[in-house]
């Protein structure tokens, strides 16, 4: 099983160069704002009403990640609203450092940042109020690294 996931993933390799993932990070910002869910009693696979774009089970309960309208119809509660950043390069599950050189660059202008990685792309949920600060950080970033 293990000889099927390397030759699979040898075919859809991303980049781990930090200097040229820096270099590309690429981000958009999506337009649509985003709440954290926790439902204590929930299990893997529950809560598809909401159409949740991320979960994480948790000791705790399970967590969503769904559009903030969502939250409201279904009468869920959240602590803070945020924006998605979707960072465009591909870029590799074991790549060294990417996470890293971001929160640094946000948490020295303070903004907080919830990172979720996906196959393909990393994507980063920070308060909506400090979206536009982040886009800004992010390109700075890059330019950093051309």
């Amino acid at each position: 099983m293990c000889t099927v996931a390397l030759q699979f993933k040898a075919h859809m390799n991303g980049i781990s160069d930090l200097a040229t993932l820096l270099a590309t990070l690429a981000p958009v910002l999506d337009p649509e704002c985003y709440v954290f869910v926790s439902r204590p009693t929930a299990v893997y696979g529950d809560g598809v009403e909401l159409e949740p774009i991320a979960s994480v089970a948790e000791v705790e309960g399970l967590t969503l990640i769904v559009r903030k309208e969502m939250a409201n119809a279904s009468g869920d509660t959240y602590d803070g609203e945020f924006r998605r950043i979707g960072l465009t390069v591909h870029s590799d599950l074991h790549a060294v450092g990417l996470t890293a050189a971001i929160a640094t660059a946000f948490s020295q202008e303070g903004i907080s940042a919830n990172v979720v990685a996906g196959f393909y792309h990393d994507h980063i949920f920070v308060p909506a109020e400090r979206s536009a600060d982040a886009m800004i950080v992010l390109s700075q970033l890059a330019d950093q690294n051309q």
